[in-house]
């Protein structure tokens, strides 16, 4: 595949994630890494040559916006703190840039809304990061239901946590409202699982949470309203034993998805059990969900095709987001409109 197949991507930061998207992006068949920027001096650099050692000629910027700037750079990941997203995901738009933006893409349904407008008018591509929705597992879950073995779906479970490591402290020493917490790190994974196999159907939302003394949620669970008698439970929390599951319930049998966050090195594994009650169990290939969002993403790049995950589907998980922060701060269930 010549260069010109090629997405050609800048990174605007050097976190963590990095770990794991700066590799997906080298590895994909239709993307090239071309610059890495960071604000901390040194961290860029740092970066590459821990998680794409044997890349050469990556340009490194101490400043992002100066990446921005760069006219051979097609594409940019934001994996910026959550407050961040939302201003940096306008500057790249603004420079030309499609633009591939850590999950939440912002913190408030507005501001995705100017996000919309701006693509809309530089004519580029926007996708909010939910890596896992591009592992073959969901779509294998989809099959079953899609086969009626489980019959109807009535109910979702989401659970999402991960004991919180001292090294990550940072992102519960400041309050919900400035991007800190479990909601906007875990959270929103647990309600977009909880979301995908109901549609875009929500009523309302009922909440309840734990806080830290900086206003940031360390554990949260809830419930989703999707009408006719149908309910998505969701939990997350940094004070639990790892977690990345779900569960779906229909009128004749139910299903699990084992390991959502599945790693390339890792067997996704779900099993299910239909109205006679027989279980079956599927070890399923592995796979990489970074890099296959990088492919997927790319592919829509140069094909001008509509991402999976588009920014309706962004305003939606944002919009019960903010209900279900509502409803912990006001103790009541919030009606969604």
């Amino acid at each position: 595949m010549s260069t010109q197949e090629k997405v050609r991507w800048g990174i605007l930061g050097a976190a963590r994630i990095n770990q794991q998207l700066m590799p997906a992006i080298v590895a994909a068949k239709n993307s090239q890494l071309i610059a890495i920027a960071s604000r901390r001096e040194g961290a860029a650099a740092a970066t590459l040559e821990q998680y794409a050692p044997d890349v050469d000629h990556v340009r490194i910027y101490n400043d992002p916006a100066e990446l921005l700037k760069d006219p051979e750079i097609q594409a940019v990941y934001i994996p910026l703190a959550s407050e961040d997203h939302a201003q940096w995901t306008l500057r790249a738009i603004e420079q030309g840039k499609h633009v591939l933006c850590e999950k939440p893409i912002a913190l408030t349904v507005a501001d995705i809304e100017k996000i919309e407008l701006a693509a809309a008018k530089h004519q580029v591509l926007v996708m909010e990061g939910f890596m896992y929705r591009f592992h073959p597992q969901h779509q294998r879950i989809q099959e079953i239901i899609n086969s009626g073995a489980i019959g109807e779906v009535r109910s979702v479970r989401t659970c999402f946590a991960y004991p919180m490591q001292p090294a990550r402290l940072y992102r519960i020493e400041r309050s919900i409202e400035q991007g800190g917490g479990a909601m906007w790190d875990i959270g929103c994974y647990a309600i977009h699982a909880a979301r995908f196999y109901f549609g875009d159907t929500a009523q309302a939302v009922t909440a309840m949470a734990k806080h830290n003394a900086h206003g940031a949620d360390i554990s949260s669970s809830g419930v989703i309203d999707f009408g006719e008698g149908r309910y998505a439970q969701f939990n997350f929390s940094f004070e639990h034993a790892r977690r990345a599951e779900y569960e779906i319930i229909g009128t004749k049998g139910g299903l699990k998805c084992h390991n959502v966050w599945a790693k390339a090195d890792e067997k996704p594994t779900i099993s299910w059990q239909n109205e006679a009650g027989e279980i079956q169990i599927e070890s399923l290939e592995f796979a990489n969900h970074f890099e296959l969002e990088i492919e997927h993403f790319c592919e829509c790049v140069l094909n001008k095709q509509v991402p999976k995950l588009s920014l309706e589907d962004a305003k939606t998980n944002c919009q019960i987001i903010i209900a279900a922060l509502d409803s912990v701060a006001q103790g009541k269930t919030i009606q969604l409109d």
